[in-house]
């Protein structure tokens, strides 16, 4: 009879790199462009008939000054988001 699998242990969150549409972001998603790091703060809405995506973000190591990037609904933007549940993006 053969031996059971010993369970795997869980392993902490490994930030994983994808490019999704601005309205698929979530609050701690990281953005990297010309201007630095930021950080998501707030959910995505959009504006212009849906057309245009606004989410608030903030600078890493800069808490409290936050700003608003926009971009269009539909152009792809990549982000790093830490997942600790298996089989998620």
């Amino acid at each position: 009879m053969a031996r059971p699998r010993p369970e795997k242990k869980s392993e902490p969150a490994v930030p994983i790199v994808s490019k999704i549409l601005p309205m698929e972001l979530q609050i701690g998603d990281r953005l990297v462009d010309e201007i630095g790091e930021c950080e998501v703060v707030g959910p995505p809405y959009t504006t212009a008939g849906g057309k245009n995506a606004r989410v608030r973000v903030q600078r890493v190591g800069q808490p409290g000054v936050t700003e608003i990037r926009i971009w269009v609904a539909h152009e792809r933007i990549s982000v790093k988001r830490a997942t600790t549940e298996e089989g998620k993006r």
